[in-house]
């Protein structure tokens, strides 16, 4: 029979198409890899692996063992998580995906709390675009997202966990520096400055765009919250930014000024979310409100919910 190891070496090949990355995420050699995988075919009697070309491609029965495979390795990530809560809630490892434009300005609040209240809890942590993440906690490469809500699948579980206002983030010679508060209106005939498609935030920037008659820059879409800071200050037009990042990066230099809306500001909601069959749904909740609990006391720019 084939090995979870062989499996797991497998659905590396089909989410990298690339046998050197695949090794690398594997943790092992490529030789090492390359020799698992033809021992898997040979067991299987089966090509699985085009080989040869530019870019790594499954035959059709790969692809459909593939699919198998990432199954059978969720259910065995799910006897592992059982066995794990054994020794108690938020005891163990949790492999966490979070997208760019809140990773950096969100775990630096929370993990300093969580480590000192849950000495044995660990997270592993890793950064994406929306669309790569939602896969990758689909497929049980990841077990919780830390994620911009409404998610539409109906095979995740989301818990609310606050809703972060935008503010305008303008260069430091711009005229709505005078006010104490930019008027949504106001931003009508400006030039707005977004994070590249992929990026929630940029859909979000888009239809404010659309709302009050600003213009998205298109040919110079930022790479990151970072870019887009650097590019404002250049005078290439202002940007909608998140208030954690505004908290962490703008407020503590002057490289731009950033202005609060009049009235309600647009703002995003966000959550946990988890696969709907995992066996740690509790743990998550539990996880969820120690985090509204220190998101209320470190971070009264944004507003806890639940």
């Amino acid at each position: 029979m084939p090995t979870l190891q062989q499996l797991r070496y497998l659905v590396a090949v089909a989410d990298t198409r690339h046998f050197r990355r695949a090794a690398e995420r594997c943790n092992v050699t490529q030789p090492t890899l390359s020799a698992q995988l033809k021992l898997l075919e040979e067991k299987l009697n089966a090509t699985l692996v085009e080989r040869g070309g530019s870019r790594i491609l499954l035959t059709p029965l790969g692809a459909e063992i593939v699919a198998r495979a990432r199954a059978a390795l969720n259910e065995v990530e799910e006897i592992r998580a059982l066995a794990q809560l054994q020794g108690g809630n938020l005891a163990s490892t949790i492999r966490v995906g979070v997208v760019q434009s809140l990773g950096s300005y969100l775990m630096p609040l929370i993990v300093p709390d969580l480590h000192q209240s849950h000495p044995r809890l660990k997270l592993y942590i890793r950064e994406g675009l929306p669309a790569n993440l939602l896969n990758s906690l689909k497929d049980g490469a990841l077990d919780l997202l830390f994620y911009p809500l409404p998610v539409k699948e109906t095979d995740f579980e989301t818990l609310p966990l606050f809703r972060e206002p935008l503010s305008v983030v303008v260069p430091q010679d711009h005229p709505f520096t005078a006010e104490q508060a930019v008027r949504a209106e106001m931003l009508k005939g400006e030039t707005i400055m977004a994070l590249e498609a992929g990026h929630r935030l940029n859909e979000q920037v888009e239809r404010i765009c659309d709302r009050y008659g600003a213009r998205v820059s298109n040919d110079f879409a930022g790479t990151s919250l970072d870019t887009l800071r650097q590019m404002v200050a250049m005078g290439m037009g202002v940007s909608l930014l998140p208030a954690l990042y505004v908290k962490s990066e703008v407020a503590t230099q002057n490289l731009v000024a950033a202005l609060p809306f009049e009235g309600v500001p647009p703002s995003r909601t966000v959550g946990m979310v988890w696969r709907r069959t995992s066996v740690r749904g509790a743990e998550y909740g539990e996880l969820g409100d120690e985090i509204r609990k220190i998101l209320s006391e470190r971070a009264k720019e944004v507003t806890v919910l639940g």
